[in-house]
């Protein structure tokens, strides 16, 4: 059976309460305004609105709606924090930017951030820009921490050139982040600590930029204090994790590193990123993505590779689908699975492009890793060894060994990327055209084109 096109389907409970809570937020009982040229004194009201956002949110009941109008809003005290009420199934707390422009919540005196969410549940927060005070001490844009929160909607946000993170959370269910360019932050785009009650469960990423984490600490180009500042990275999470229709890129850590016990991350890419490209601590899903310019244009040998697994519980199952991952810096694994353990592992490869053009970077797996290759294209031409599995070593003759349709040879990428942004189409004459199997794969590419039915069904995550 091949997979479906339906991104959300992880969350599809969700989306149906969503959608009802949605048509009922028209009922809520009350609207506030803020406005640049309002009066704290004033009623809120469309015609005399408040002046500051964090006391139009102290005013606020479950169920209402706070509206930011366009301006430049300098939060520098605990009163500034927007911290609404929680809404419910029946109607949910609204906290949105509205206006020809998209209003800016500029944080300074080291707080500890725009919007707090501890503790909340369905609260949907939209159309805002976050971001230091000219370079100001300001920590993190949301803050769902330290208490559980869950049924939280977060859209069309910037959020960007802060200390720490981006959006923090340890403990939350139910929530989804769409469409939103989280970037410069100094602890990483999406992450926080861990949790005490699962951890991440349940959460969608969708339509998002997270990027170039790490390149910003204290009104300065970076580097961050923190040791590896991802784009996202969780803690130990009961999961489901889904991110769709992402770029991660330029960040200082990993592109994405999820320890959530189910992970499914599809049409993204992930590049230019200094670590990891995506690492997998338990069960997880890679489809439909790109991934390429480990080291971020640093030539520095790491212990870094394009993908990482390192399950800790012995049984986890791993798919790798329609990827295309590409590394020049090599000196490192491409791809390991089980490097520090001898636990039993599942893995399937299947249509993927596997290039690795600098020297000894051959893939790894574990000697009790269970793996079934189908049709990917290995090329690794400063390798003599193209893959190790525990103590057996395949030269590129020997990949047919493998499984069906496992080929080597160069597949003509348009143009490669290390530091820079490459073009991972495929030129006419690649090996990967046509050469893949149409079994149990998605049915559209990256870029969202259907895949053929039956043959003619590429490698890689482009379909030509």
């Amino acid at each position: 059976m091949r997979t479906g096109r339906t991104v959300i389907s992880l969350l599809i409970g969700l989306v149906l309460l969503v959608i009802g809570c949605r048509q009922r937020v028209q009922l809520t009982p009350r609207s506030y305004y803020v406005a640049v040229t309002g009066d704290d004194s004033n009623p809120g009201t469309m015609e005399a609105p408040f002046r500051s956002p964090g006391y139009g949110a102290a005013q606020m009941h479950s169920g209402d709606t706070l509206v930011i109008l366009s301006g430049r809003y300098v939060l520098d005290s605990y009163e500034d924090i927007i911290i609404p009420p929680s809404g419910d199934s029946e109607l949910w707390t609204v906290v949105r930017g509205e206006g020809p422009t998209r209003p800016v919540l500029a944080g300074r005196e080291d707080l500890i951030c725009a919007i707090s969410l501890s503790g909340r549940q369905c609260v949907e927060v939209s159309g805002l820009e976050i971001t230091s005070d000219s370079g100001a001490l300001f920590r993190q844009g949301i803050d769902l921490t330290p208490a559980p929160a869950s049924f939280v909607l977060l859209s069309d946000l910037h959020i960007h050139h802060l200390d720490e993170f981006g959006i923090n959370a340890g403990d939350v269910q139910w929530l989804e982040i769409s469409h939103s360019k989280i970037t410069h932050c100094g602890f990483g785009a999406i992450g926080g600590p861990a949790g005490y009650r699962g951890g991440w469960c349940n959460v969608l990423i969708y339509g998002c930029t997270l990027s170039y984490s790490g390149h910003y600490y204290q009104g300065g180009p970076g580097p961050s204090p923190y040791s590896r500042p991802d784009g996202f990275g969780i803690e130990a999470s009961d999961g489901p994790v889904e991110i769709a229709n992402t770029v991660v890129e330029h960040n200082r850590g990993d592109g994405i590193d999820s320890k959530a016990k189910n992970t499914w991350v599809h049409e993204c890419v992930i590049a230019n990123n200094s670590c990891d490209g995506v690492k997998f601590w338990a069960a997880a899903k890679l489809e439909n993505s790109l991934i390429y310019g480990r080291g971020d244009g640093d030539t520095t040998t790491t212990p870094w590779a394009a993908i990482v697994i390192d399950a800790g519980r012995a049984g986890q199952s791993f798919s790798i689908t329609n990827v295309t991952v590409d590394d020049s810096l090599g000196k490192n694994y491409l791809l390991y699975v089980q490097y520090d353990n001898n636990l039993k592992t599942y893995l399937n490869l299947t249509n993927n492009i596997l290039s690795g053009r600098g020297p000894n970077s051959p893939i790894y797996l574990g000697s009790r890793v269970q793996p079934v290759f189908r049709h990917n294209l290995f090329y690794l031409p400063r390798n003599q060894i193209v893959l190790q599995h525990g103590s057996r070593l395949y030269p590129s003759d020997s990949l047919h060994l493998l499984g069906p349709g496992n080929i080597y040879g160069d597949p003509r990428f348009l143009a490669t990327g290390f530091g820079t942004t490459g073009n991972y189409h495929l030129d006419v004459a690649s090996p990967a055209i046509d050469a893949g199997t149409g079994d149990s794969v998605p049915e559209i590419d990256l870029e969202g084109r259907n895949r053929p039915i039956g043959s003619g069904y590429d490698i890689g995550c482009y379909e030509q």
